[in-house]
């Protein structure tokens, strides 16, 4: 008999992606999210759609039609406790919405192992990773006091590669996968809970999913890995691409950060690399250049941040401000990256101000 796990996922617009995986391979997942998304998501179901190498077109996938179930809701009345495993996958500065605040707060207390899918790694993973003083990375942080109830044994962190979004045109309740890559997972602390992930991976694997015309199987998996390091390779790719789409005026599209001045791209991707090298990872556990730079040909939008500061966001996440301050305590500095961080910087303190 299979062992069905019970998951909260905190966030239900990326978050949908990862509770749709695990829905499709039987487990129960509780989403929390808006009132309006949750309502939808409950009446009609989370809608994936996804591409699959060699078809034409998108896969659509309803969390309503699958083995497992998924409901959603919001912050009040959810007991962390029920749960096997929590699954972080907001924007870090929601973390300290009333509500999220609190609700994040318990999941810390009832001491249940949490799986972070941000981008931005929480602050209690940067105390896993040797070689990081996490203390002195407090100010990177939106609200640092959020995250110091947790247990660094109970926190793990999971690249995510994968590329989704909203389409503006449809419901709250659809996400459209662009890049339908792997979720990569480090292990936690204790085998049992990585025990939970390895279980998670393999049912992933087993899923066929019926088309209609035949059963397939679906990308977009989730890989535990023995390295606390592994989830890192995202940042190379944050700060090569998704960060340079911050222009003085406008936000740039992660194809042309990337493409625009192809060897100054490589050279600060490359730069992350040795930086997350000195910190103690492989060069195996992190993704070459010219592997992201093709990705990248086929994100023709701004990214996520990029978007979100253009829209007058008085905070987004700093994985750029991170990776200068872990920088400068290993003695590193990269031109390209305090450029950004300033260009980041002044877009930021123009919102703040136009919000006073």
């Amino acid at each position: 008999m299979q062992k069905i796990y019970k998951i909260l996922i905190m966030g239900a617009s990326y978050g949908s992606l990862l509770g749709t995986k695990l829905a499709l391979a039987g487990h129960s997942v509780h989403l929390i999210c808006l009132p309006a998304e949750a309502d939808l998501i409950n009446s009609e179901g989370a809608i994936v759609r996804m591409p699959i190498k060699g078809r034409e077109g998108l896969v659509e996938i309803n969390s309503k039609k699958l083995s497992g179930k998924m409901s959603a809701g919001g912050t009040q009345g959810v007991n962390p406790g029920d749960y096997d495993l929590v699954a972080l996958a907001m924007q870090e500065p929601q973390y300290r919405s009333p509500g999220v605040r609190e609700l994040l707060d318990a999941v810390a207390k009832a001491k249940v192992p949490c799986m972070s899918i941000m981008n931005m790694p929480p602050l209690t993973y940067l105390k896993r990773i040797p070689g990081v003083d996490a203390d002195k990375c407090r100010d990177c942080y939106t609200d640092p006091t959020v995250w110091d109830n947790f247990d660094q044994k109970l926190m793990t962190l999971c690249s995510p590669d994968p590329q989704a979004f909203r389409p503006p045109e449809d419901k709250v309740n659809v996400l459209q996968v662009r890049l339908p890559t792997n979720f990569k997972a480090a292990r936690f602390d204790s085998d049992a809970h990585t025990g939970i992930l390895r279980q998670l991976e393999k049912d992933i694997e087993a899923v066929r999913f019926e088309t209609g015309a035949g059963k397939i199987e679906l990308p977009v998996k989730l890989k535990t890995h023995e390295s606390v390091f592994v989830p890192l390779a995202k940042w190379s790719m944050l700060i090569a691409g998704n960060y340079r789409c911050v222009q003085k005026d406008a936000a740039r599209s992660i194809k042309e950060a990337v493409h625009t001045d192809l060897e100054a791209t490589r050279a600060v991707y490359n730069w992350v690399v040795k930086l997350c090298v000195s910190l103690g990872a492989a060069e195996k556990d992190l993704v070459p250049f010219e592997k992201y730079a093709n990705a990248a040909l086929s994100l023709g939008s701004p990214s996520s941040a990029a978007r979100a500061l253009f829209a007058g966001a008085p905070n987004i996440e700093r994985v750029d401000r991170l990776v200068q301050t872990i920088a400068k305590q290993k003695g590193l500095q990269s031109d390209v990256l305090d450029q950004t961080v300033a260009m980041v910087d002044a877009r930021l303190e123009m919102n703040r101000k136009a919000v006073k």
